[in-house]
């Protein structure tokens, strides 16, 4: 067991912001990432919405990134964390793998999943025809087809946000009608280039030479299988927060996201959160690196104040 002033667990770009801010204030840190560092974003082959970065891959960012946290002595591990400890003034983050690491603050950064389509081939377009932010990668297919995959609010505004981009933006709904709201529904009714099929569930993927070149599409009435041809898929069909484990020290909303506001505190002292993992309105990287900034500052805040004796 190694003993840190603070552990962050997860390593995209909010628990790696949280970290540099902790390690420039003179903390101790280790991560604790249980797949690879930089999260989601390195699935992203073009980051062109980045202050002061013109065009980057999100795994240029996340290397440059690991190597400014190694250089101001982070410590990394690859292992997957399965409870939070409270002991008082201490915390035990605990891994599956059988570690027992002492800290006086937590910073939980455990990100979100994207809700995948679980078609053959999928993962392997991840970042290279399929995507799941227009924000993020609207732009590369200006003047092109694109499909985007569900009918609820995400998935409306992200269609109406790349019927501004595209030639024309083709919704696949799944159910029998849009789901998202009617001011919504409405905005793309008025869209000419967006087109709406609803009871239509998307069933593979059509590549050509390892690129996206279509879907096909059942109608889920009469089974009828069609093919839509488009650059690319843009899957809108949730989010799915891994926070179940923590839910002792840190309270969860609805939907599972931890239930915290902009100043990432928790209901546990010295327990804080950050990033896409917490309830919020916007999900972006530039959110989650200002959410890993605000809850280092509130860990160092929280240790030096306890070590005055401010805290209890």
């Amino acid at each position: 067991m190694e003993d840190y002033d603070i552990v962050v667990v997860g390593g995209g770009p909010a628990g790696m912001t949280a970290a540099l801010y902790a390690l420039r204030n003179g903390k101790t840190v280790l991560i604790i990432e249980k797949n690879g560092f930089g999260g989601q974003i390195t699935y992203s082959p073009r980051v062109e919405n980045y202050p002061g970065t013109l065009q980057m891959s999100g795994n240029e960012f996340a290397d440059r990134f690991m190597d400014q946290l190694i250089a101001q002595g982070v410590d990394m591990e690859i292992e997957t964390v399965v409870r939070v400890e409270n002991e008082g003034r201490f915390k035990a983050v605990v891994t599956e793998e059988g570690s027992r690491y002492l800290c006086q603050a937590v910073i939980l950064a455990t990100g979100v999943k994207h809700r995948m389509l679980n078609l053959p081939g999928e993962g392997e377009l991840v970042g290279n025809g399929i995507s799941f932010c227009a924000v993020c990668d609207g732009d590369f297919y200006k003047d092109q087809v694109v499909c985007v995959a569900g009918g609820g609010n995400s998935a409306l505004q992200e269609a109406i946000f790349l019927s501004g981009i595209c030639s024309q933006v083709i919704i696949l709904q799944d159910l029998e009608m849009l789901t998202g709201e009617k001011k919504l529904a409405d905005i793309i009714e008025s869209r000419e280039n967006i087109k709406v099929f609803v009871n239509r569930r998307i069933t593979g993927l059509v590549t050509e030479n390892g690129e996206l070149k279509g879907v096909t599409a059942a109608d889920r009435i009469t089974g009828e299988e069609q093919t839509v041809y488009c650059s690319g898929l843009f899957e809108a069909v949730g989010l799915v927060p891994e926070n179940e484990a923590f839910s002792e020290i840190a309270r969860l909303d609805s939907y599972g996201y931890f239930d915290s506001d902009e100043s990432c505190f928790t209901m546990t002292p010295g327990v804080f959160t950050a990033g896409d993992c917490r309830a919020k309105s916007v999900r972006q990287l530039t959110t989650a690196s200002a959410d890993g900034a605000v809850s280092a500052i509130a860990a160092c805040r929280y240790i030096d104040e306890m070590h005055a004796g401010v805290v209890q």
